[in-house]
This record gives structure tokens, C-alpha cells and sequence, in this order.
């Protein structure tokens, strides 16, 4: 019944369209395969469907669908008996492509608009000039003008290789408008060379060609430029957050913690841990585990903050170079511990579903999801480091504290408490940038180390102490990086930038903001 079903949905092609699409050689199926496509016959996609599944054979003059104990009449859509000389229908590798790019562009007439895009990906695959019938009706029933570009833009590209130039020349012309990479390519691959003679032997047609090359490369270059600088606000924001600890525990306490990375690794592992427990035994909520990551990797990081100040750093201030010595055999420690506890591969940490993907704001720029969320998070805990050291008490002790640390304890300030509480939250706020790092790349023993020069020279740049300047170095160094990287790669564009820092503290060594106060003659 079933098979009975499926056969009246492709008797109401003819006897003739029947016969010449199972028999005949390629040429005369792949023509009547497109006439029939292009007429908008409903029952062809049955059709080619089962001849793509070998359901088809032919006995003299008459088809039959096969399928299982099943066999129907094609063109009455009866049962019927196989005859003894019936032979399957073969389809050579040609006749293959032709029926599956057939049954694709079949899909540009799906009232969803899902299905015409899926249509529009896997013709631009397989198409061939005797699909422009098709194409054109496609174009013509578009509504949507998103899909209706790329068809144009596939048409254009169907007709550079036709025979007729001024059919080349209206393909150029039209893909003058286009900006996407494939169009470059389409364009590039069109004004090549072979051997001594040009791929558009017709000088007009390559002029037309160089012209749309030019146009295309101006609206792709837009694109590129806010590539770099999304890419650059983006490192930016990563160091910001590496940094915005380092701006409490050095540019307050004075601390120069070369453990400050280790810190960073901490609460990438604490978010790993969060997924693993997630995924264990809360598979459903599992999107969310990023939620219950946060404060697990800010509390991690800040509790190995506080038993690191309370054990070894208290007794060591005053004295920089110490301090730089001890914080930075506890950052070997901390990488061996890792090591010893976790192993010394990476371990993945795996995008909620509602961070994976991106935002397609030009054809070559995508805005990832995930770099998204790092800069809304950046600026959250900016904000709240910034309110709580200057709205709150506890930010007030701290900065009486590092002020005048004597008249503090005079006031009744249990100064290391605070120095505990100071360095705990710098800690913290380095796990918060781990957490966030880990949704960028893989988590492993050496995180923390290709951050913790950037995050100092952040600091240092932006003037110590000073967190608006710690913001305006972190984006500004993050976007000059990315521009020096598309013009000089990625090792020169490092030197560069070391040397500029180095050139501008000597010129400036208070960083960008220095400390406000009085001078000693005033």
C-alpha cells in the first residue's frame, strides 16, 4: 500500500518523459532531466529520487518502480509484474551528479526558507549551465533578498563560463555588487593565466572582470579592518581581565606576583570541574553549567590567593625582589601540582550551546559568540571591581590601607586582614579571567604563562595603580596588536609592540595616568 502511495506521486510525468529520463544515453536523460525541472513538474522529485536509489527499472518501453517485493507501473501507478528481460536503470557517475544537482535545485521551490538555503549551498557545488532555466525560475519566485543575492551571485558565476561574452560580460558586471571571498576567488581564478594566454580570452570581458576584482576587494577590505579591530577588542578584553588582578595585587599592594597566571590556570580548572560535575550529574542543565562556573572559579583562585598571602607573602613586604623570587617557585609548584593532580595534557572545556556559533554581521566577518560574551563579561567585572573599591568599605580599607598604612592601624583597620582580603580578590578576579579564557581554547598547566607578561606590560602602560589606565592599555594594546599582526605576522607584531611600551615608559614612566598628588614644594 505503501509503495502504491508512493508511485501515484510520479505518474503524472508522461510516458515519454518516463522512458527518456530511465534510457537513452547522459545527454538526452540530463536534457530531459532539466526541461522537466524547469517546467516546476511536482512529481519529478519522486522520480529522481528513486532513480538515485536504483528503485527503477525498464522493460522495452515500459518503467517500473521497485521497491522491495513492490513493483508499480510508472506511468499508470498499478501494480504490475516484473517481466523476466526487465534491467535496472544504470546511472553513470555524469548522470548521478546531474540528478543530485537536479533534486538540490528542486529544494529552491520549498516554501522554507531553511531548505532553499540548504538548496543554494549544494547547487553552488555541482551546477552547470543547463540548470540556467532553472536557476532563472528560482531567481524569479525568490522573495527573500538575502537568498535572492546568492542566487544572482550563483547565476553570475554559471555565466563566466559561458560560450557567448556578452552573456561573460553581464556575469562580470553583476559581480561588481557581490562581497564575498568565493566572488574574489570566482574573479581571480577568471583573469589567471595559463600557459601565455588568460583564462577571459576576450580583453572587454577581463576589463569588466578587473573592475568588479577592484569593487569586491574595496567592500571585502571593510570587512577585514573591522575583523582586525573586533579582534583586537576582543584580546583586549582577555587581557583586561588578566590584567584587572594584577591592578589590585601590584598596582595597590605593590605585590609583584609571578604566580599571578597559575591563578588564571586555577579557575580554568575550577570551570572544567564545574562541566565535568554538569555533565555527571546534570546532563539536562548542562548549558548553564557556565553560570555555576563563575563564582566556582572566582572562589577557587581566591582562596589559593588567601592561603598564599597568609603563608608566604605577608612576610615579604617591602621587599620587591623577594617577593618577584618566592611568588615565582610557587608558580612551579602550582604547574607541577596541576600536573601531578590532572595530567600535563589540556583538557577541553566544551561552549554552552547558547555560546557556540556566531553572528554573521558581513559576508567575510563573523562575530563569535563566545568573544562576544567575554567582552560583556569583561565589562561586568570591571564594573564591579571598580564599585567595590570605591562604593564600598572594604574597598575603602584597602584604600587607606595602601595609602598610609600606619595612620590605617591608627584608625582601627586590622590592616592584614585587609591585605588578605586585597590579595584574595586580585586572585579571584585572575580566576574570573580563566574562567573566561577557558571558553576561547584549551585549558592546560601553561595557561597562565603566555598571559602573565602582557597582563604586567598592561598594568605598567596604563600607570600602576590607575584601573581606567589598566582599560585603556588592555583595549589599546589588544587592537594594535591585531593590526601589526595582518601586516607584519604574529612574532614581529610582539617585538613591535614590547618596543613601543618600552620607548613609551621611557618617555613616560608613570604609564598613561599617573597617581594624583601634591608635589614636595607645593
Amino acid at each position: 500500500m505503501a509503495a502504491l502511495a508512493w508511485s501515484l506521486n510520479v505518474s503524472a510525468l508522461s510516458a515519454d518523459q518516463l522512458r527518456t529520463l530511465a534510457q537513452g544515453d547522459n545527454d538526452e536523460r540530463i536534457e530531459a532531466l532539466n526541461a522537466a525541472a524547469a517546467a516546476g513538474d511536482p512529481t519529478l522529485q519522486a522520480f529522481v529520487q528513486a532513480l538515485l536509489d536504483d528503485q527503477v527499472k525498464t522493460a522495452g518501453e515500459r518503467v517500473y518502480l521497485v521497491r522491495g517485493d513492490a513493483v508499480i507501473d510508472a506511468l499508470t501507478g498499478q501494480p504490475a509484474s516484473l517481466p523476466a528481460e526487465a534491467e535496472d536503470v544504470v546511472n553513470s557517475n555524469r548522470m548521478r551528479r546531474a540528478l543530485e544537482g537536479t533534486l538540490a535545485a528542486l529544494q529552491l521551490f520549498s516554501p522554507e526558507p531553511r531548505l532553499r538555503q540548504q538548496a543554494i549551498a549544494g547547487l553552488a557545488e555541482r551546477l552547470d549551465e543547463s540548470q540556467l532555466p532553472l536557476l532563472d525560475k528560482a531567481l524569479a519566485a525568490e522573495a527573500e533578498p538575502a537568498l535572492k543575492q546568492q542566487l544572482e551571485r550563483l547565476r553570475a558565476g554559471l555565466l563566466l563560463a559561458a560560450e557567448d561574452p556578452a552573456q561573460r560580460l553581464e556575469a562580470a558586471r553583476a559581480l561588481a555588487a557581490s562581497g564575498q571571498p568565493a566572488t574574489r576567488t570566482l574573479l581571480l581564478e577568471r583573469l589567471a593565466k595559463e600557459g601565455e594566454s588568460f583564462v577571459e580570452p576576450d580583453a572587454e570581458v577581463r576589463a569588466a572582470l578587473q573592475s568588479a576584482l577592484r569593487e569586491v576587494e574595496s567592500r571585502l577590505a571593510w570587512g577585514e579592518r573591522l575583523g582586525a579591530l573586533f579582534s583586537g577588542l576582543s584580546l583586549g578584553s582577555i587581557l583586561l581581565l588578566v590584567a584587572l588582578g594584577l591592578a589590585i595585587t601590584y598596582g595597590l599592594m605593590g605585590v609583584i606576583n609571578m604566580a599571578h597566571g597559575e591563578l588564571m590556570m586555577i579557575g580554568a580548572y575550577a570551570t572544567w570541574g564545574v562541566q565535568v560535575l554538569f555533565r555527571e550529574y546534570l546532563p539536562g542543565a548542562f548549558d548553564w553549567y557556565i553560570v555555576a562556573a563563575v563564582p566556582a572559579a572566582f572562589a577557587a583562585s581566591a582562596a589559593v590567593g588567601a592561603v598564599l598571602e597568609r603563608g608566604v607573602i605577608r612576610f615579604l613586604y617591602g621587599r620587591p625582589l623577594e617577593t618577584l623570587l618566592a611568588t615565582w617557585g610557587i608558580s612551579l609548584v602550582l604547574m607541577q601540582s596541576v600536573r601531578s593532580l590532572f595530567g600535563a595534557q589540556n583538557v577541553q572545556v566544551e561552549n554552552p550551546s547558547w555560546l557556540s556559533g556566531g553572528f554573521q554581521l558581513m559576508s567575510n566577518l563573523t562575530l563569535p559568540y563566545n568573544r562576544l560574551a567575554i567582552l560583556v563579561f569583561a565589562g561586568l567585572v570591571l564594573v564591579g571591581m571598580t564599585l567595590l573599591i570605591g562604593r564600598t568599605r572594604l574597598g575603602l580599607f584597602v584604600r587607606g590601607v595602601t595609602q598610609n598604612r600606619p595612620m590605617a592601624a591608627c584608625m582601627g583597620v586590622n590592616t592584614r586582614r585587609v591585605d588578605t582580603y586585597a590579595f584574595s580578590l586580585g586572585a579571584g578576579i585572575a580566576g574570573l579571567a580563566g574562567c573566561a579564557l577557558s571558553q576561547v581554547g584549551n585549558v592546560g598547566p601553561d595557561l597562565g604563562q603566555s598571559y602573565i607578561v602582557d597582563a604586567f606590560m598592561v598594568v605598567v602602560l596604563g600607570g600602576v595603580g590607575q584601573v581606567a589606565g589598566t582599560v585603556y592599555a588592555a583595549l589599546g594594546l589588544g587592537v594594535l596588536n591585531k593590526f601589526l599582526e595582518g601586516w607584519a605576522g604574529a612574532v614581529l607584531a610582539k617585538i613591535f609592540v614590547l618596543v613601543f611600551i618600552v620607548v613609551f615608559i621611557q618617555k613616560r614612566p608613570q604609564g598613561l595616568f599617573a597617581v594624583k598628588g601634591r608635589s614636595a614644594e607645593a
